[in-house]
Formats: structure tokens, sequence, C-alpha cells
């Protein structure tokens, strides 16, 4: 007989499953077994059981009960049995060397990487907080992150009454005399500046000591001056000029002012300390892959169950359908189609027999197999990927953000300022020169308080990232926005990303003289494929599905690992599975009916890969389905989009060289990598650094996580998995292209917002401080007290929020 019809057109042209005889399953291990060369047989209930080993065969016949009670584990039943009935559920294991502990965890800093201790904490040098250098898959407790939340809701809750009784005490009918009501602000402050932005003044210390101004050494000026100042007007209000005074003695207070900036600056603090933890997440999702457990088999053929930290490199051990595979080795016994999604992203199942190699942490689809282990512990690739993440994380570029530049530099000159104004008062300025000298000081340290220049980033990014969320952008950090602007290069995996990244029925067609019709060959093949978990069986019951094709009951079912299944349904034998399948089982051949029409280009315009599935009914061929995965309609207007806008495009994917070859034509992208290894992705994109390209990655799966780790700019398809959105800095909710460019536009217009505010912010403080400074006194007898100060802090912070919220028309 002749196989299918066959097509040079059609580069994978064939089910990406084994080939081979009609197979049962072990009953107690659940491998493939061929009866001819089975190991052992056991009657049973007048049914025939075989096994793999004798092993097996005497376990079964001491007890058969409790090896036939379990779902998916009779003689004759699927050997392509549901993941759902077997999978171990376990407690997350770390891939990494079991000598690691996270009690005993290392945390660096990355703008300072000669900065390593034990344990989380800030940086001595730029205060931030430590990110941590290993990462296991347990949970642990993150004391500062508790801490800032505890002193942020309890600032919030001191800070609110403050700022009502000093702003709107009046409108409220609240009139209590200056003096009682400085005291209650003192009380209400107090707590908030001294115990709440405690972290920060340390840091201010650090600062200082360190030699390193930066944030907080502008947030521990402008605080603690605004602090001591309303101290000594509450205490000491004769020490003020009698121009500042009011009526009944009492000096101006700023309680409310260091007490609300405290409060914003704890919560932009637990803001970033959440999304330090988000990201471990990532990277504790990877670990999460590897079993906690392995079956390890003696020497005499029994099993046991040992910690995954126990194999060693030689070990043989089981893996049962459902299960994820331990280490990395090679199949010495059985065959299997192993879930490879996690290396190479592709969607289909691989086949697997003795001889081949398989990677820890991957799914075991079908068949069971024995194992011989290579590579253990922090060796295996997951463990690599894993280390690769973690590393890109930690030497991704210092977000340098033009605030803390000025901020370099500003700091100094303000605190050098402050001090000429006192010692210019003090020594040529009228009595009481002391008080003249302390007002002049702390109107400069208040005016220059960080409120409009810290104000000047977050709120374009606040404003910039609803923005964008409204656009199906997701932005995850003001880094990405910032740098997405100035991106040259975007690296582009293929799966999932210019794909649908599933296989879909492209086309049905039927043999001459069968006597179905396209609905009834599709209605059975769906139902002998009901039963299965393969991804293409689960495309054709959802094709089914979608038309509206009834499925019936399939009985006598049985799947062959690598193979295909088979069943009765509405009294016919029906045999699914690729031609080498269905040739054993004595298949007639026959034509096809309109093959011009199912192999004519138009069938497969814009499939990224293909796949033939024949069908024979009562043993003769009735006609074959044609599946691929698709590209995404959006991708080709993405893709040039993108080009014109002058970025080079660079294609990666762990699938075959044909498959890639042919996207990458439909396309126009000249620059194509296949058959890479998630680690091999990374180091492209580590290349394309090195020679000076800003690049972008886009990709959806676990196998793009070192790529997206190690881009400038990490972009996620909100269509992917965790682990790859967790390690990008951008999320296009839809999965479409075409969002690049919109978060690109978005990226410009927050560039130019930020750079906005920051002049404004900077030029109010060069006008400002001389002014505060008393500089014009002696032209013009200008002299800013305290309040106008204030006044003039809240009028730039204003300011700069109003400049901001112009970002919400931003057109996109």
């Amino acid at each position: 007989m002749s196989n299918l019809p066959t097509n040079p057109k059609l580069p994978n042209a064939s089910l990406p499953i084994l080939s081979g005889s009609p197979k049962v399953k072990d009953p107690v291990c659940g491998m493939s077994v061929d009866p001819a060369k089975a190991g052992g047989k056991v009657e049973h209930d007048g049914k025939a059981y075989y096994f793999c080993s004798k092993r097996c065969a005497e376990r079964f016949a001491q007890g058969p009960e409790k090896f036939l009670a379990a779902p998916g584990t009779a003689g004759m039943e699927d050997a392509h049995a549901p993941a759902k009935h077997t999978e171990m559920h376990h407690i997350p294991a770390a891939a990494a060397p079991p000598a690691a502990s996270a009690k005993g965890a290392r945390y660096t800093c990355p703008m300072h990487p000669q900065i390593v201790q034990i344990g989380p904490g800030t940086c001595p040098i730029c205060g931030m907080a430590l990110e941590p250098m290993d990462v296991f898959a347990e949970v642990e407790a993150d004391p500062e992150y508790d801490s800032m939340r505890r002193r942020f809701w309890v600032s919030v809750a001191l800070s609110l009454p403050v700022l009502v009784l000093s702003m709107f005490g009046e409108m409220l009918g609240l009139r209590l005399a200056p003096s009682v009501r400085n005291a209650i602000e003192f009380f209400l402050a107090t707590p908030v500046v001294l115990w709440g932005g405690w972290p920060f003044f340390e840091r201010f210390w650090a600062s200082l000591v360190n030699r390193s101004p930066n944030m907080f050494t502008l947030i521990g000026l402008g605080t603690g001056a605004a602090y001591l100042d309303s101290v000594l007007a509450t205490f000491f209000p004769q020490i003020f000029p009698a121009s500042f005074r009011s009526m009944d003695g009492a000096a101006p207070v700023y309680f409310e002012a260091a007490a609300v900036i405290t409060t914003l600056v704890l919560l932009g603090q637990v803001l970033e300390l959440r999304a330090r933890q988000q990201t471990s997440g990532a990277i504790r999702s990877l670990l999460n892959l590897a079993p906690q457990q392995a079956h390890l088999l003696s020497e005499d053929g029994s099993e046991k169950d040992v910690q995954l930290d126990q194999i060693q490199r030689g070990d043989h051990l089981r893996v049962r359908p459902g299960e994820r595979v331990p280490v990395d080795g090679v199949i010495q016994e059985g065959a299997s189609a192993i879930d490879e999604s996690m290396v190479t992203g592709e969607p289909m199942p691989v086949e697997k027999k003795a001889g081949d190699s398989v990677t820890g942490g991957t799914l075991n689809a079908s068949g069971s197999f024995i194992m011989e282990a290579q590579r253990v512990g922090s060796e295996t690739m997951l463990a690599q990927i894993v280390k690769l993440v973690s590393e890109a994380q930690r030497s991704r570029a210092p977000m340098q953000r033009l605030a803390d530049r000025v901020a370099a530099y500003f700091v100094p000159a303000v605190v050098f300022a402050a001090i000429l104004a006192f010692l210019g008062w003090m020594f040529l300025g009228p009595e009481p020169r002391f008080a003249h000298a302390l007002v002049a000081a702390v109107s400069v340290l208040i005016i220059a308080c960080p409120c409009a220049l810290g104000l000047a980033t977050p709120m374009s990014i606040m404003v910039a990232v609803g923005r964008g969320a409204h656009a199906g952008v997701l932005v995850r950090n003001a880094e990405a926005l910032e740098t997405l602007a100035k991106v040259d290069t975007l690296v582009v995996d293929k799966t999932g990303t210019l794909t649908f990244g599933k296989p879909l029925v492209m086309d049905v067609s039927v043999f001459e003289g069968g006597g179905f019709s396209k609905d009834d060959l599709l209605r059975l093949t769906a139902s002998v494929e009901r039963p299965s978990e393969h991804p293409l069986a689960r495309a054709i019951v959802m094709a089914a599905e979608e038309k509206g094709v009834p499925v019936a009951e399939v009985s006598g079912f049985q799947a062959t690992a690598g193979g295909g299944v088979e069943g009765q349904v509405l009294g016919d034998r029906v045999l699914v599975g690729s031609p080498k399948f269905l040739q054993e089982r004595g298949v007639v051949s026959a034509t096809v009916s309109g093959q011009q029409n199912l192999y004519g280009g138009g069938v497969v315009d814009g499939a990224a890969s293909i796949s033939l599935v024949g069908v024979a009914v009562n043993e003769k061929l009735a006609g074959v389905l044609v599946l691929a995965d698709m590209m995404k309609e959006s991708t080709p207007e993405a893709v040039d989009a993108l080009r014109k806008e002058g970025l080079r495009i660079v294609m990666l994917t762990g699938d075959r060289k044909e498959s890639a070859s042919m996207i990458a034509a439909q396309l126009k992208i000249t620059e194509v990598e296949s058959e890479v290894s998630p680690g091999q992705k990374g180091d492209i994109v580590k290349k394309l650094r090195a020679e000076g390209r800003v690049v972008a990655m886009a990709g959806d799966g676990i196998n793009d996580a070192p790529a997206l780790a190690a881009a400038a700019v990490g972009i996620a398809m909100g269509t992917g998995t965790d682990v790859a959105m967790e390690n990008a800095g951008i999320t296009l909710l839809k999965g479409d292209l075409r969002g690049i460019v919109r978060a690109r536009k978005l990226s410009r217009a927050t560039i130019r917002n930020i750079k906005q505010n920051l002049a404004w912010a900077f030029l109010y403080n060069v006008i400002g401080v001389p002014i505060a400074a008393g500089v014009f006194y002696p032209l013009f007898g200008w002299l800013l007290s305290p309040m106008l100060a204030s006044a003039a802090m809240s009028f730039s912070s204003a300011s700069v929020i109003a400049n901001a919220l112009r970002l919400r028309k931003a057109s996109l």
C-alpha cells in the first residue's frame, strides 16, 4: 500500500509522535509494553496483563486489586492517559544545590554590586533596598517589607489628621488657639517623622558618612528641617522675629509638610519592595517546575521515592505519565511524548525513545519510561535557566534617573547655600541675628525640599502606566518605559509571539469511495481523540466543538505512545495517527478527493509548522486532517510598522530550521536563529548588547525568560506564561505586537514629560533658593519667610502634577 500523500511544501508533514506496534500498559509502573517482548505476564479475572519486568509482575501477582483500583492503570487502558489523573502533587523544591539555605541567602545592591551581605537590608552607599542573589522555592517572609508596610499605614493614620487640621481646620470650624493647634500637630507628626521616617534618616546619615548624596539626603534635610523648625516654633516662638509671628505670638509650623513627605516616601518604598518580591517570584516559578521526589530504581528492580537532592549521576529513575522529569538524563527503556515547551517553546510534545535525552522539569505527557540521570543539582538545564535569569536580573544597568544625577550635585549646593545664608545673616544681618539666620537657613532647606524633584519622575510614570493600561500595555517598571524609546534592535520569539502557539485544524480532506463527508470524518476523529491529552487531539476536539459537530462515545479506546489512537465509534473501528501507525494496522490505501485544494498554498498561508493526521475507518483510509500553528493576523502589520521605525528585527526560536524559515520568509525577516536553547537565546541578546545595541526582547514562554531578563527591555505576551511576564518590564495584554508600537509612543511622550517636570523643578529651585537665602534683601528688601517658602514648595509640586496629568491624553 502507499502512505498518505506527501507534499514538499509541508516541511513537517507527519504527526510528532513515535511509530510502533500495538502496546499495552504495565498496570504497576505505567510503562508502555510490547506484549511480544514483555518481561512478565499474569492472568487475572480472565484477562491478561503484561509487565515491563519480572519484578512488576511479582508485585502485581501479590495484590492485583490495589493496582487495578487506581484510574489509568488497567492493562489495556490508554497509554496516553490524561495528565490530571496521574500528576504527582508535591511541595516545590529548588533546583539549586541542597547546601544552600534560605536563611543564609545573600543580598546585593544592583547599583553597587560590591555590596554583599547576608539577609535583606539597604545599600550603605545609595540607600536602595538590596536584591537577593540566591532565590529559593519556599517563600520567605521579608522583614523589611513588613516593617515598611507597617510604618506606612501608621503614618497614614497620623498624617491625615495633621493635614486636615493644618489645611482645613478653619473651614471645618476648628477654631483652636495657635499654640493648642501646634501642640496637637506636634504629638501627631512626631511618631510619623521619628518612627515612620527613621529608616530614611538612617540612609540620610549613611549618605553623609559615605559622601554619596542621594534622594535620601534631600528627604532627610527637607523633613528634618521642617520638623525641627516646627518644634522650635511650637515651644520657643520668641526666638523668631516679631514679623514672623502672629498676633498672639505664635510662629508658623510645618508639621504637615514633614509628615506627608515621610508618608509618601514610605509608600514609594513599599511599592518598590513589593516589586522586588514579584521579581523573585519569577525565579521561584521556575524552581517549582522541578518535582520534590523521584522514583529511584534499585539493582533488584525495586522502587523507592527519594528527595531530588539525593539523586546521583548514573541513577536509574522511573517517570510515569503526567509527572515531570526530575533531572537531565537519557531514556533507557520505554517511550513517551515529552512536553518540552519549557525548553523550546514549541507547543507539541516531542517523541522520545530509548537513547534519547530528556530534560529535568519537562512534562511527561504520555508513556512511562526508565531514564539514567546524567546531570543533577545545579548542573541541570532548569538550574542553569534559573541561574541565567537571576544573574541577568541583577546585571541590568541601574536606573539612571535624571533626578538622582541632579541630586548628586543639587544636595551639596543646597546645604552650602543654607550654611552661607545662616552665616551671612549671623554676621551681617540685623538683630535678632540668630533668629534671622535660622529663618533664612530653614527657608532655604524647605524651599529646596525634594517634593517637586521627587515627584517629577514618579508622577509622570504613574500617569503613563495608567494610560498604557487603557491601551493594552502594562508597564512593570519605569526603567523599561524609559529605555524602550531608545531601543534599536527587537528580538522576537516565534511560537506564541509571532504565532498563536497552539495547533489549529486548518483543513479536513476525505478520500474517494469512503462515503464520508468532512463533518462525518471530523466527528469520528474527534470522538476517538477526546480521551487523549495530546495537543493535536485537543485541537481536533476543539475544531469539532467550534463547528457544532457532535462528538460520539468511544469504546475500546487504546493509545500507542508515539503512534496514534484507536477505538470503536458508532460501530466503526477508527484509527487516527501517523502514516506508519496506520500502515502497521493494515489500513488500505486510497486517493485524496480534492487533493489540489488541500495542498494548495492557500491552506497553509501563515503557517509556522504543519502536521498531518491520518484517519482510517474499518481498516480503510478515510481522510487526512491538516493542523498548523498559525501566524497571528496582526503580526505582519506589526512587523512592518516596527521595521519602518528603523528597528533591526531578529527572530529566535527553539523550533526546527524549516519551520523558522517558513515564518521568517512570510514576514521578510532576514536574521533568524533556530534550534536555540534558552541559554543560547540569552547569549544572543547579550552579544547584541555587547555590540552597542539597545535590545528589546519579545517572548511568551519559560524558555524566553533568560533572554527577557538579559535584554534592556523585556516584552512579554499577556497570553504567555507567568514566568515570562515576571521577567519582562512590559506586558502586552492581548499578545499583539502592535502594542510595541504603542508602547514606544508612550515611552517617548513620558520621557518628554519627565524632562519638562525636572526642568521646572530645577528652575524653581534655582530661583527660589537665592530668594529664600536673602540674596535680594539688600537690593529689594525681599525676605522669604518659611511660610511663603512652604507655599512656593506646594505650588511647585502642583505644577509638576498638573503637567504629568497631560499624559492621560497622550496619543498612542
